[in-house]
């Protein structure tokens, strides 16, 4: 456990892992996303309440949990940072920042999409929205912190304690629907709990929520290598692997 662990932290080794499963990725991710949206958005039945306009759903659920999960993992990825001081941690809280920040984006986005048939308005600052433009604020202030300090070691410990100080938003996020009263309807699907909606729709909601996570592993795979080229590229396997490609 302790060798893989090692080795995770290895640049070169994670480039070659993420080379070898990204095609996976990407072709599993585009294949359930494309089948849970047609299902959900052209064959799902109407809600007996909503009608059609709930069919937002199959965009805004996935967009909202990836974009929690999204900063969960980087905050995990900042303990790392600060605790074994790992390369490869910094560089998937750097690679993924922006992505989190879209996907925030679309969440409210979609949400305010969904809001103005079933409440009549795009914007209210009830306390699932107003916490997830908080989300959307936190990524931002990642990507700012980490351009802003010109020290790669300086600007990785910095953006790894505003990471952590920001994750004790996620469970705000999560449980403000039962804290306070709001607007916002309870969450969609639970752990503990049977499914909400029957399985005509549930079963295109899982799909498309599955094929997100998998599209988001094959973004993340590649922006990290991106920027592993950018960081070691005086290193000689890097060099070698950029002759090697140029013949």
């Amino acid at each position: 456990m302790w060798q893989f662990f090692h080795k995770l932290g290895s640049p070169k080794w994670f480039y070659g892992i993420a080379t070898r499963f990204m095609p996976w990725l990407l072709v599993a991710g585009l294949m359930l996303l494309l089948a849970g949206l047609v299902w959900g958005l052209a064959f799902a039945p109407k809600d007996y309440l909503q009608g059609n306009s709930y069919r937002i759903i199959f965009i805004h659920v996935p967009t909202a949990f990836l974009a929690q999960s999204m900063y969960i993992m980087m905050a995990a990825a900042g303990v790392v940072t600060l605790v074994w001081r790992m390369k490869l941690a910094d560089v998937f809280v750097k690679a993924v920042a922006p992505v989190g920040l879209v996907f925030t984006f679309l969440s409210l986005f979609t949400g305010a999409v969904w809001g103005k048939p079933t409440w009549g308005t795009w914007w209210i600052w009830d306390a699932r929205l107003t916490s997830m433009l908080i989300l959307l604020f936190l990524y931002g202030g990642v990507i700012a912190l980490d351009r802003a300090i010109n020290d790669e070691k300086s600007a990785a410990r910095a953006v790894a304690v505003l990471v952590l100080v920001g994750v004790v938003n996620i469970p705000i996020i999560k449980y403000s629907v039962e804290w306070w009263n709001t607007l916002h309807q309870p969450a969609t699907l639970k752990l503990t709990e049977e499914p909400s909606m029957p399985t005509e729709m549930l079963v295109p909601l899982l799909l498309s929520i599955a094929g997100l996570y998998l599209l988001f592993g094959w973004l993340a795979c590649l922006r990290m290598k991106t920027e592993i080229l950018v960081r070691e590229q005086r290193t000689r396997w890097v060099k070698d692997m950029i002759m090697a490609g140029g013949r």
